[in-house]
Protein backbone atom coordinates (compact mmCIF):
# COMPACT_ATOMS: atom_id res chain seq x y z
CA UNK A 1 0.00 0.00 0.00
CA UNK A 2 3.04 2.39 0.47
CA UNK A 3 3.87 2.26 -2.46
CA UNK A 4 0.64 3.10 -4.26
CA UNK A 5 0.84 5.71 -1.74
CA UNK A 6 4.53 6.90 -2.81
CA UNK A 7 3.01 6.20 -5.91
CA UNK A 8 0.13 9.18 -5.87
CA UNK A 9 2.39 11.42 -4.18
CA UNK A 10 4.81 10.71 -7.02
CA UNK A 11 3.41 11.49 -9.70
CA UNK A 12 0.37 13.49 -8.96
CA UNK A 13 0.24 17.06 -10.24
CA UNK A 14 -1.70 20.30 -9.62
CA UNK A 15 -2.21 22.84 -12.75
CA UNK A 16 -1.86 26.61 -12.12
CA UNK A 17 -5.77 26.15 -11.67
CA UNK A 18 -5.42 24.04 -9.05
CA UNK A 19 -6.62 21.32 -10.36
CA UNK A 20 -5.11 17.98 -9.52
CA UNK A 21 -4.48 15.28 -11.89
CA UNK A 22 -3.75 11.87 -10.42
CA UNK A 23 -1.41 9.84 -12.32
CA UNK A 24 -2.61 6.50 -14.76
CA UNK A 25 -3.62 4.05 -13.12
CA UNK A 26 -1.83 0.16 -13.82
CA UNK A 27 -4.06 -1.58 -11.07
CA UNK A 28 -6.55 -3.27 -12.50
CA UNK A 29 -8.34 -3.55 -9.14
CA UNK A 30 -8.56 -0.28 -8.57
CA UNK A 31 -11.00 0.21 -12.04
CA UNK A 32 -13.37 -2.28 -10.61
CA UNK A 33 -15.57 -1.55 -8.03
CA UNK A 34 -15.59 -2.90 -4.57
CA UNK A 35 -12.71 -4.85 -5.73
CA UNK A 36 -11.14 -4.61 -1.97
CA UNK A 37 -7.75 -2.10 -3.56
CA UNK A 38 -8.47 1.86 -3.18
CA UNK A 39 -6.57 4.66 -3.70
CA UNK A 40 -8.11 8.11 -2.98
CA UNK A 41 -6.43 11.87 -3.08
CA UNK A 42 -8.01 14.61 -0.41
CA UNK A 43 -7.52 17.69 0.78
CA UNK A 44 -7.76 19.11 3.96
CA UNK A 45 -11.13 20.25 4.93
CA UNK A 46 -12.52 22.50 7.70
CA UNK A 47 -13.92 19.61 10.22
CA UNK A 48 -12.55 16.57 8.47
CA UNK A 49 -11.02 15.61 4.90
CA UNK A 50 -12.60 16.44 1.44
CA UNK A 51 -12.13 13.98 -1.28
CA UNK A 52 -10.41 15.46 -4.31
CA UNK A 53 -10.95 12.13 -6.65
CA UNK A 54 -10.55 8.82 -5.96
CA UNK A 55 -10.11 5.08 -7.55
CA UNK A 56 -13.21 3.97 -9.68
CA UNK A 57 -12.80 0.72 -7.30
CA UNK A 58 -14.83 2.88 -4.73
CA UNK A 59 -17.27 4.21 -6.60
CA UNK A 60 -19.37 6.13 -4.14
CA UNK A 61 -17.51 5.44 -1.03
CA UNK A 62 -14.90 7.46 0.58
CA UNK A 63 -11.60 6.33 2.93
CA UNK A 64 -11.99 7.15 6.43
CA UNK A 65 -8.57 9.30 7.15
CA UNK A 66 -6.56 8.06 10.03
CA UNK A 67 -7.13 8.80 13.95
CA UNK A 68 -6.61 12.22 14.76
CA UNK A 69 -7.73 13.18 11.30
CA UNK A 70 -5.48 16.28 9.74
CA UNK A 71 -3.96 17.15 12.87
CA UNK A 72 -2.41 13.48 12.99
CA UNK A 73 -1.30 13.82 9.89
CA UNK A 74 0.08 17.96 9.98
CA UNK A 75 2.23 16.16 12.57
CA UNK A 76 3.91 13.67 10.44
CA UNK A 77 3.75 16.11 7.30
CA UNK A 78 5.62 13.36 4.45
CA UNK A 79 5.65 10.82 6.61
CA UNK A 80 3.09 7.91 6.42
CA UNK A 81 0.30 6.57 8.83
CA UNK A 82 -1.01 3.03 9.46
CA UNK A 83 -3.77 2.16 10.64
CA UNK A 84 -6.96 -0.30 10.46
CA UNK A 85 -10.64 0.84 9.21
CA UNK A 86 -13.51 -0.28 7.44
CA UNK A 87 -14.41 -0.18 3.61
CA UNK A 88 -16.64 -1.23 1.00
CA UNK A 89 -16.80 -5.17 0.42
CA UNK A 90 -17.74 -6.74 -2.78
CA UNK A 91 -21.54 -6.21 -2.05
CA UNK A 92 -20.93 -1.96 -1.16
CA UNK A 93 -21.62 -2.76 2.23
CA UNK A 94 -18.69 -0.55 4.45
CA UNK A 95 -18.24 -3.03 6.92
CA UNK A 96 -15.18 -4.64 5.36
CA UNK A 97 -11.88 -4.96 7.72
CA UNK A 98 -9.34 -2.93 5.86
CA UNK A 99 -5.24 -2.10 6.28
CA UNK A 100 -4.82 2.26 5.41
CA UNK A 101 -1.79 4.36 4.99
CA UNK A 102 -2.35 8.05 4.59
CA UNK A 103 0.42 10.79 4.39
CA UNK A 104 0.05 14.26 3.63
CA UNK A 105 2.10 16.37 1.87
CA UNK A 106 2.76 19.60 1.02
CA UNK A 107 2.66 19.92 -2.99
CA UNK A 108 4.88 22.48 -5.19
CA UNK A 109 1.81 25.27 -5.47
CA UNK A 110 1.98 25.33 -2.26
CA UNK A 111 -1.09 23.04 -1.71
CA UNK A 112 -1.41 20.65 0.81
CA UNK A 113 -2.87 17.11 -0.54
CA UNK A 114 -4.05 13.82 1.45
CA UNK A 115 -3.06 10.80 -0.33
CA UNK A 116 -4.79 7.72 1.28
CA UNK A 117 -4.73 3.72 0.01
CA UNK A 118 -6.86 0.49 1.54
CA UNK A 119 -6.87 -2.81 0.69
CA UNK A 120 -9.03 -5.82 2.20
CA UNK A 121 -7.23 -7.33 4.69
CA UNK A 122 -9.42 -10.70 5.25
CA UNK A 123 -7.22 -12.11 2.32
CA UNK A 124 -4.04 -10.82 4.06
CA UNK A 125 -5.50 -12.14 7.51
CA UNK A 126 -6.87 -15.65 5.96
CA UNK A 127 -3.20 -16.46 4.52
CA UNK A 128 -1.49 -15.55 7.86
CA UNK A 129 -3.69 -17.84 9.67
CA UNK A 130 -2.92 -20.80 7.27
CA UNK A 131 0.57 -19.85 8.00
CA UNK A 132 -0.12 -20.13 11.91
CA UNK A 133 -1.33 -22.89 11.87
CA UNK A 134 1.04 -24.45 9.63
CA UNK A 135 3.99 -23.65 11.28
CA UNK A 136 2.16 -24.68 14.81
CA UNK A 137 1.54 -28.12 13.17
CA UNK A 138 5.20 -28.23 12.00
CA UNK A 139 6.52 -27.42 15.17
CA UNK A 140 4.06 -29.34 17.12
CA UNK A 141 5.35 -32.56 14.61
CA UNK A 142 9.04 -31.77 14.86
CA UNK A 143 8.60 -31.43 18.86
CA UNK A 144 6.58 -34.86 18.71
CA UNK A 145 9.60 -36.34 16.67
CA UNK A 146 12.29 -35.16 18.93
CA UNK A 147 10.50 -36.17 21.71
CA UNK A 148 10.21 -39.62 20.20
CA UNK A 149 13.47 -39.83 19.14
CA UNK A 150 14.65 -38.95 22.81
CA UNK A 151 12.19 -41.89 24.11
CA UNK A 152 14.14 -44.55 21.33
CA UNK A 153 17.62 -42.90 22.04
CA UNK A 154 16.78 -43.60 25.65
CA UNK A 155 15.04 -46.94 25.41
CA UNK A 156 18.02 -48.30 22.88
CA UNK A 157 20.58 -46.66 23.91
CA UNK A 158 20.54 -46.97 27.83
CA UNK A 159 19.37 -50.63 26.95
CA UNK A 160 22.86 -51.71 28.38
CA UNK A 161 22.31 -49.67 31.40
CA UNK A 162 18.86 -51.08 32.46
CA UNK A 163 20.00 -54.50 31.85
CA UNK A 164 22.89 -54.17 33.68
CA UNK A 165 21.07 -52.61 36.74
CA UNK A 166 18.61 -55.87 36.52
CA UNK A 167 21.28 -58.50 36.55
CA UNK A 168 22.93 -56.62 39.34
CA UNK A 169 19.37 -56.51 41.17
CA UNK A 170 19.31 -60.42 40.11
CA UNK A 171 22.54 -60.44 41.80
CA UNK A 172 21.98 -59.23 45.03
CA UNK A 173 18.53 -61.16 45.01
CA UNK A 174 20.39 -64.48 44.93
CA UNK A 175 18.58 -65.02 41.62
CA UNK A 176 22.14 -65.02 40.07
CA UNK A 177 25.64 -65.42 41.08
CA UNK A 178 27.66 -62.96 38.68
CA UNK A 179 26.85 -60.57 35.92
CA UNK A 180 26.84 -62.86 32.59
CA UNK A 181 25.45 -60.35 29.50
CA UNK A 182 27.35 -58.94 26.74
CA UNK A 183 27.88 -55.09 26.97
CA UNK A 184 28.84 -52.68 24.70
CA UNK A 185 33.11 -51.21 25.23
CA UNK A 186 31.62 -48.40 26.88
CA UNK A 187 30.55 -50.01 30.29
CA UNK A 188 31.86 -53.55 29.92
CA UNK A 189 34.98 -52.19 32.11
CA UNK A 190 32.23 -51.87 34.75
CA UNK A 191 30.47 -55.38 34.25
CA UNK A 192 34.10 -56.50 34.61
CA UNK A 193 34.49 -54.43 37.86
CA UNK A 194 31.18 -55.75 39.06
CA UNK A 195 32.15 -59.28 38.64
CA UNK A 196 35.45 -59.20 40.08
CA UNK A 197 34.02 -57.00 43.27
CA UNK A 198 31.39 -60.53 43.34
CA UNK A 199 34.60 -62.95 43.11
CA UNK A 200 36.44 -60.81 45.69
CA UNK A 201 33.79 -60.75 48.24
CA UNK A 202 32.82 -64.53 47.53
CA UNK A 203 36.71 -65.37 47.98
CA UNK A 204 36.67 -63.46 51.52
CA UNK A 205 33.35 -65.20 52.73
CA UNK A 206 35.21 -68.99 51.57
CA UNK A 207 38.86 -67.79 53.30
CA UNK A 208 36.41 -66.72 56.63
CA UNK A 209 34.56 -70.09 56.57
CA UNK A 210 37.80 -71.75 56.09
CA UNK A 211 39.59 -69.99 59.23
CA UNK A 212 35.67 -70.96 60.82
CA UNK A 213 36.30 -74.40 60.21
CA UNK A 214 39.96 -74.61 61.10
CA UNK A 215 39.35 -72.84 64.71
CA UNK A 216 36.14 -75.14 64.88
CA UNK A 217 38.31 -78.03 64.53
CA UNK A 218 41.34 -76.61 66.86
CA UNK A 219 38.84 -76.33 69.42
CA UNK A 220 36.87 -79.06 69.28
CA UNK A 221 40.06 -81.74 69.39
CA UNK A 222 41.23 -79.90 72.65
CA UNK A 223 37.83 -80.41 74.10
CA UNK A 224 37.44 -84.01 72.93
CA UNK A 225 40.48 -85.17 74.61
CA UNK A 226 39.69 -83.28 77.96
CA UNK A 227 36.49 -85.16 77.67
CA UNK A 228 37.90 -88.79 77.28
CA UNK A 229 40.61 -87.86 79.67
CA UNK A 230 37.67 -87.19 82.26
CA UNK A 231 35.76 -90.14 81.58
CA UNK A 232 38.74 -92.52 82.29
CA UNK A 233 38.74 -91.20 85.94
CA UNK A 234 35.53 -91.07 87.55
CA UNK A 235 34.88 -88.75 90.58
CA UNK A 236 33.61 -85.22 91.14
CA UNK A 237 35.99 -83.59 90.05
CA UNK A 238 36.04 -85.54 86.08
CA UNK A 239 32.05 -84.18 86.80
CA UNK A 240 32.66 -80.86 86.97
CA UNK A 241 35.03 -81.18 83.63
CA UNK A 242 33.01 -83.04 81.84
CA UNK A 243 29.93 -80.77 82.17
CA UNK A 244 32.19 -77.68 81.94
CA UNK A 245 33.45 -79.15 78.98
CA UNK A 246 30.10 -79.82 77.47
CA UNK A 247 29.26 -76.25 77.79
CA UNK A 248 32.42 -75.19 76.06
CA UNK A 249 31.53 -77.15 73.17
CA UNK A 250 28.27 -75.42 72.77
CA UNK A 251 29.27 -71.91 73.54
CA UNK A 252 31.74 -73.01 70.85
CA UNK A 253 28.96 -74.37 68.31
CA UNK A 254 26.75 -71.16 69.20
CA UNK A 255 29.49 -68.42 68.28
CA UNK A 256 30.89 -70.60 65.26
CA UNK A 257 27.19 -70.73 63.96
CA UNK A 258 26.71 -66.91 64.40
CA UNK A 259 30.34 -66.04 62.50
CA UNK A 260 29.47 -68.50 59.53
CA UNK A 261 25.82 -66.48 59.28
CA UNK A 262 27.29 -63.35 59.54
CA UNK A 263 30.03 -64.08 56.50
CA UNK A 264 26.73 -65.92 54.60
CA UNK A 265 25.12 -62.24 55.03
CA UNK A 266 27.50 -60.86 53.25
CA UNK A 267 28.03 -62.80 50.68
CA UNK A 268 25.85 -62.68 47.15
CA UNK A 269 22.58 -63.87 48.10
CA UNK A 270 20.77 -67.46 47.97
CA UNK A 271 17.32 -68.10 47.88
CA UNK A 272 15.62 -70.83 50.59
CA UNK A 273 11.92 -71.71 49.22
CA UNK A 274 9.84 -71.57 52.96
CA UNK A 275 7.13 -74.08 51.59
CA UNK A 276 9.53 -77.31 51.27
CA UNK A 277 12.22 -76.61 54.09
CA UNK A 278 8.91 -76.14 56.48
CA UNK A 279 7.41 -79.88 55.31
CA UNK A 280 10.56 -80.99 55.69
CA UNK A 281 11.10 -79.98 59.42
CA UNK A 282 7.45 -80.86 60.39
CA UNK A 283 7.62 -84.02 59.66
CA UNK A 284 10.65 -84.48 61.93
CA UNK A 285 9.08 -82.63 65.05
CA UNK A 286 6.15 -84.62 64.11
CA UNK A 287 8.28 -87.86 64.65
CA UNK A 288 10.20 -86.25 67.38
CA UNK A 289 7.21 -85.72 69.79
CA UNK A 290 4.96 -88.50 68.40
CA UNK A 291 4.38 -89.82 72.55
CA UNK A 292 2.50 -86.34 72.55
CA UNK A 293 0.85 -86.30 69.20
CA UNK A 294 2.16 -83.29 68.24
CA UNK A 295 0.49 -81.87 65.06
CA UNK A 296 1.54 -79.02 62.75
CA UNK A 297 -0.43 -76.87 60.93
CA UNK A 298 1.39 -74.63 58.48
CA UNK A 299 0.33 -71.91 56.23
CA UNK A 300 3.29 -70.84 53.87
CA UNK A 301 2.63 -67.34 51.52
CA UNK A 302 3.23 -69.31 47.70
CA UNK A 303 6.56 -68.92 46.31
CA UNK A 304 7.54 -67.02 49.45
CA UNK A 305 11.66 -67.28 49.90
CA UNK A 306 14.17 -66.29 52.61
CA UNK A 307 17.36 -64.23 51.04
CA UNK A 308 19.81 -66.38 52.39
CA UNK A 309 21.55 -69.92 53.20
CA UNK A 310 18.81 -72.70 53.56
CA UNK A 311 21.30 -74.38 56.48
CA UNK A 312 20.59 -71.37 58.27
CA UNK A 313 16.83 -71.01 57.98
CA UNK A 314 16.70 -74.47 59.26
CA UNK A 315 18.26 -73.98 61.58
CA UNK A 316 16.35 -70.46 63.10
CA UNK A 317 12.82 -72.63 62.04
CA UNK A 318 13.84 -76.25 63.61
CA UNK A 319 14.58 -74.58 67.11
CA UNK A 320 11.63 -72.24 67.09
CA UNK A 321 9.56 -75.55 66.03
CA UNK A 322 11.58 -77.74 68.59
CA UNK A 323 11.05 -75.22 71.29
CA UNK A 324 7.41 -75.50 70.15
CA UNK A 325 6.77 -79.31 70.52
CA UNK A 326 9.03 -79.06 73.86
CA UNK A 327 6.07 -76.65 75.64
CA UNK A 328 3.34 -77.35 73.42
CA UNK A 329 0.28 -79.68 74.62
CA UNK A 330 -0.90 -81.31 71.44
CA UNK A 331 -1.08 -78.04 68.79
CA UNK A 332 1.54 -75.90 67.02
CA UNK A 333 0.86 -73.36 63.91
CA UNK A 334 3.53 -71.87 61.62
CA UNK A 335 2.73 -69.08 59.36
CA UNK A 336 5.00 -66.89 56.77
CA UNK A 337 4.04 -64.28 55.10
CA UNK A 338 5.96 -60.76 53.71
CA UNK A 339 5.89 -58.51 55.92
CA UNK A 340 7.34 -54.41 55.81
CA UNK A 341 9.06 -54.40 52.49
CA UNK A 342 12.21 -56.47 52.14
CA UNK A 343 11.20 -58.67 55.09
CA UNK A 344 9.16 -61.85 55.52
CA UNK A 345 7.71 -62.71 59.17
CA UNK A 346 8.41 -66.06 60.29
CA UNK A 347 5.75 -67.19 63.27
CA UNK A 348 5.22 -69.63 65.12
CA UNK A 349 2.89 -70.29 68.11
CA UNK A 350 1.75 -73.14 70.66
CA UNK A 351 -0.90 -74.26 73.22
CA UNK A 352 1.18 -74.35 75.89
CA UNK A 353 1.09 -72.82 79.36
CA UNK A 354 3.27 -69.77 77.34
CA UNK A 355 5.76 -67.19 78.73
CA UNK A 356 4.91 -64.34 81.38
CA UNK A 357 5.68 -60.61 79.64
CA UNK A 358 8.47 -60.16 82.63
CA UNK A 359 10.36 -63.23 81.42
CA UNK A 360 10.12 -62.93 77.48
CA UNK A 361 13.57 -60.40 77.08
CA UNK A 362 15.67 -63.01 79.49
CA UNK A 363 14.93 -66.22 77.40
CA UNK A 364 16.68 -64.21 74.20
CA UNK A 365 19.99 -64.31 76.32
CA UNK A 366 22.57 -66.31 75.32
CA UNK A 367 22.30 -69.98 77.64
CA UNK A 368 19.19 -68.82 79.66
CA UNK A 369 16.99 -71.71 80.93
CA UNK A 370 13.64 -70.48 82.89
CA UNK A 371 12.89 -74.28 83.74
CA UNK A 372 16.30 -76.33 84.67
CA UNK A 373 14.38 -79.26 84.84
CA UNK A 374 13.25 -79.32 81.12
CA UNK A 375 16.15 -80.32 78.66
CA UNK A 376 18.11 -78.45 76.48
CA UNK A 377 21.03 -75.37 76.66
CA UNK A 378 19.21 -72.97 76.81
CA UNK A 379 21.12 -71.55 73.42
CA UNK A 380 17.71 -71.83 71.20
CA UNK A 381 16.23 -69.04 71.07
CA UNK A 382 19.24 -67.29 71.60
CA UNK A 383 20.52 -68.70 68.43
CA UNK A 384 17.52 -67.46 67.17
CA UNK A 385 17.76 -64.24 67.97
CA UNK A 386 21.87 -63.61 67.05
CA UNK A 387 20.89 -64.84 63.27
CA UNK A 388 18.10 -63.05 62.06
CA UNK A 389 20.38 -60.04 63.43
CA UNK A 390 22.92 -61.44 61.73
CA UNK A 391 20.88 -61.30 58.42
CA UNK A 392 19.37 -57.50 59.52
CA UNK A 393 16.24 -58.99 61.25
CA UNK A 394 14.54 -59.34 64.56
CA UNK A 395 12.86 -61.89 66.56
CA UNK A 396 9.79 -60.51 69.04
CA UNK A 397 7.82 -62.36 71.89
CA UNK A 398 4.00 -62.46 72.08
CA UNK A 399 1.17 -64.37 73.63
CA UNK A 400 -0.08 -66.35 70.95
CA UNK A 401 -4.02 -66.94 69.55
CA UNK A 402 -3.55 -70.45 71.25
CA UNK A 403 -2.76 -69.64 74.43
CA UNK A 404 0.88 -70.07 74.16
CA UNK A 405 4.03 -68.41 73.00
CA UNK A 406 3.82 -67.02 69.69
CA UNK A 407 7.44 -66.22 68.39
CA UNK A 408 7.75 -63.93 65.43
CA UNK A 409 10.94 -63.83 63.08
CA UNK A 410 11.66 -61.17 60.66
CA UNK A 411 14.07 -62.28 57.95
CA UNK A 412 14.90 -60.44 54.59
CA UNK A 413 13.02 -61.65 51.53
CA UNK A 414 13.81 -62.80 48.14
CA UNK A 415 12.29 -61.41 45.49
CA UNK A 416 10.49 -63.95 43.12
Amino acid sequence: MFEVVNGLYGQTKVDKDGKVLPPQTTDLRATQAYSGSYWEIAEPAPGGIASVIRSKSLFDKELAGPPGGVKALDSRLGKPIYYDTTGPDATGASNAPMRAVALMAKMPNQKYLIFMAAQDRRPVDKAARRFTVLTAFALICLGLGVVLAVMLQVRFGLRPLFDLGREIAEVRTGRRQRLEGTYPREIAPLAGQVNALLDHNQEVVERQRTHVGNLAHALKTPLAVITSEASTQPGALAEVVTRQAGLMREQVDHHLRRARAAARAQSAGERTLIEPAIDELARMIERVFEEKGVLIDWDIEENLAFLGERQDFLEVAGNLLENAGKWSRKHIDVTAARSRPGFLAFTVQDDGPGLPEDQRAEVLKRGARLDESAPGSGLGLSIVDELARAYGGSVSLAKGELGGLKVSVELPVAES
